[in-house]
């Protein structure tokens, strides 16, 4: 399938980051409208919100040359999640950010992904910092951020106020 973005590939040993393609489109679209982490935080959304969030996504690509890569698991050959960096217009700084797919979760993509993707960040975009806004609740998201090496100081995110500002170190690891 044709990518829709310009984004690179990246491996892992077990994963394959990639751009966005359009039969990702259901996977994505389920995740955002059903998934038990989506409902948990009151984040889920309408299929046609999805549809928009998806095409969205392809956008920042273009707009920011960076973007969501679709974690694929090389085993399986499907998608498990995506992992990437964000900008929003209202937001300060450049999220690294993880959303893994219902059953993809406890398994190390979420920190395998994310260390490819700073690296990459660093090497190749020159980025000297990234942050996650992880919500004070989200334990798992904040495990997966120490594993990174990022630190909070309980600072709150403008743009998110239940969520926590945590920092990335952006060395070699």
């Amino acid at each position: 399938m044709k990518s829709l973005s310009h984004a690179p590939m990246l491996t892992t040993e077990r994963l394959v980051l990639r751009g966005p393609e359009r039969d990702d489109l259901s996977e994505f679209t389920r995740f955002m409208t059903s998934a038990p982490s989506m409902e948990a935080q009151g984040e889920t959304v309408t299929a046609e919100q999805a549809w928009f969030g998806f095409l969205t996504g392809i956008g920042h690509w273009h707009w920011h040359g960076f973007g969501f890569f679709t974690v694929v698991e090389q085993q399986i050959g499907h998608p498990v999640g995506r992992v990437g960096l964000i900008k929003h217009s209202n937001w300060p700084d450049v999220e690294l950010a993880w959303h893994l797919f219902e059953g993809a979760e406890g398994k190390g993509f979420a920190t395998e992904a994310a260390m490819a993707v700073k690296t990459w960040a660093r090497e190749d975009l020159g980025l000297d910092r990234l942050y996650s806004y992880i919500d004070r609740k989200n334990t798992r998201s904040q495990a997966v951020a120490k594993r990174l090496g990022a630190t909070t100081d309980g600072t709150r995110a403008p743009h998110e106020p239940e969520a926590e500002v945590w920092v990335h170190s952006m060395k070699s690891h």
